[in-house]
């Protein structure tokens, strides 16, 4: 399928349509992922992945392994589950898809793995795909440069109560982010109850609130002496993320091989 464009001499240009795989197709995200795309002209998916069959009908297949999908694509998105990756990166490398890594919670084995499988295809891997976070870490790496050792920093996320990982991993991004915009070496601090001593001046303290359907707040907060700094981050919908997962999938499509994070789209 193909779509018609013009350009600045007013003579058509047939576009391709992304041919996208969707893994995780029947969760939360699948499914608003599904609906977005409906809507989108550049793109279409071609093929689902999720170990659930869908409760109501989808407009494309669904697999229970990505090892049974037969039809081209021209690169995958994956909002399923971590176990799933080792499968998703060998599919990736045999079939030559670049892929979109969206799911949170890999171990630092796997984040190795799919550095390792970048050298191969092109890889688009973010803890949260949302253009406003991204900005947010931006804002915050000058402010930890701008502010310096003066202010101890505290990072506070909150997210719905069917989250399992915690911290999320857009906290720990945010958190990397700020640790290596500073020249002394920190480290986090998930929990202080157990600990009765003052706070140690190269700590980035990080707190995770769990409950209802909060879809994502993130705060990062510079206390300094008489003064405070915050910058926030709210999501309303998980639209957020899924319009910045598709975006990335029809930017990676075609990409030569390498790791790419949203610093390409911002």
């Amino acid at each position: 399928p193909s779509f018609a464009v013009k350009n600045g001499n007013q003579k058509e240009q047939v576009v391709k349509m992304k041919q996208i795989i969707l893994c995780g197709c029947c969760g939360k995200m699948g499914r608003v992922i599904a609906q977005l795309v409906e809507n989108r002209d550049d793109c279409e998916i071609v093929a689902g992945v999720d170990l659930q069959a869908p409760v109501n009908p989808l407009s494309f297949p669904v697999y229970d392994s990505i090892e049974k999908i037969q039809v081209p694509a021209d690169v995958i998105i994956d909002f399923s589950h971590p176990s799933c990756l080792a499968s998703i990166l060998t599919y990736a490398k045999e079939k030559q898809v670049p892929a979109v890594l969206c799911t949170t919670g890999y171990t630092a084995e796997q984040v190795q793995a799919l550095q390792a499988a970048s050298k191969e295809i092109a890889l688009f891997y973010s803890r949260n795909m949302s253009l406003g976070i991204n900005l947010l870490i931006e804002l915050a790496k000058k402010a930890a440069h701008v502010l310096g050792d003066e202010f101890d920093i505290e990072i506070v996320e909150e997210h719905h109560n069917q989250k399992i990982d915690a911290p999320s991993g857009t906290a720990l991004m945010i958190a990397d982010a700020i640790a290596q915009s500073k020249e002394e070496a920190v480290h986090y601090m998930y929990d202080r109850h157990s600990q009765r001593k003052k706070r140690d001046k190269n700590e980035i303290g990080i707190h995770s609130i769990r409950g209802g359907t909060i879809v994502g707040e993130h705060e990062v907060i510079f206390a300094g002496n008489n003064e405070v700094v915050r910058l926030s981050h709210s999501a309303q919908s998980k639209e957020v993320f899924a319009s910045g997962a598709v975006n990335a999938a029809v930017f990676l499509a075609g990409k030569p091989a390498g790791l790419y994070d949203m610093s390409a789209l911002v």
